[in-house]
């Protein structure tokens, strides 16, 4: 079991690990998909998400909601339809209404009793503000794409949050539900992690990119990492 009793500050992915993506994603792209006779599986469609975004987000930085629009785009061109400009932009436009699980806030509200806590996240900075409101918890600092210039895994944003926190890596904990964005660049930095495991259609990789790694802890919920740490 890793202890918890030596970090000082926790930083966390945002979507997928403290804001429902899969539901924000489905509540998208379903009516799209439906409106143009497409249907396939949630399996599918996770894994044709996954693949069109790191294609997006692999190339010249690009916002992320033009990542997010191309990846609208790409379901066009993958399924043999042609969105909308209306419906490319549905899925940014959704993001603001994304719900955070319903273990997030108050996790959170324990782990900051304790914790400095941060964000580390692939997305455009207004993105995030429109999402901070559902979260109900204050960030010491917020670390974007936007402002790196790039996406997870890429080190530049870790090297920024590392940065700005201040602190020894022996003293930061990284948190996140993606093994390819998270759990592997921070243990390139010399983090300890925590892999958030949460249920999914598609097991171990939900829409993120497939990938083997070993993160110090694995949880099915942030719920269980605030018990966690109350216990340590």
């Amino acid at each position: 079991m890793l202890d918890l009793t030596g970090f000082k500050v926790l930083t966390f992915d945002c979507y997928g690990t403290m804001i429902d993506w899969e539901s924000g994603i489905f509540s998208a792209l379903r009516p799209i998909l439906t409106a143009h006779d497409k249907n396939i599986s949630d399996v599918s469609l996770l894994e044709i998400y996954s693949e069109l975004e790191l294609e997006a987000e692999r190339g010249d930085y690009l916002r992320y909601r033009d990542v997010l629009q191309s990846v609208v785009r790409g379901f066009g061109n993958r399924l043999g339809f042609s969105p909308t400009e209306r419906e490319a932009r549905a899925l940014p436009e959704s993001m603001p209404s994304w719900q955070p699980f319903p273990d997030t806030v108050e996790a959170l509200r324990k782990l900051q009793k304790r914790y400095q806590l941060a964000v580390i996240s692939n997305v455009d900075d207004d993105l995030f503000a429109a999402t901070a409101a559902q979260l109900r918890v204050p960030f010491e600092h917020v670390v974007t794409a936007e402002q790196a210039g790039c996406y997870k895994p890429c080190m530049r944003m870790f090297r920024l949050a590392e940065d700005r926190i201040g602190v020894g890596r022996d003293h930061w904990l990284h948190v996140g539900q993606s093994i390819y964005h998270d759990v592997i660049p921070a243990q390139s930095l010399g983090l300890a992690t925590v892999w958030v495991n949460r249920p999914s259609p598609r097991p171990r990789a939900g829409a993120a990119i497939a990938a083997s790694g070993k993160p110090d802890l694995e949880v099915p919920d942030l719920q269980t990492l605030a018990d966690l740490a109350k216990e340590n």
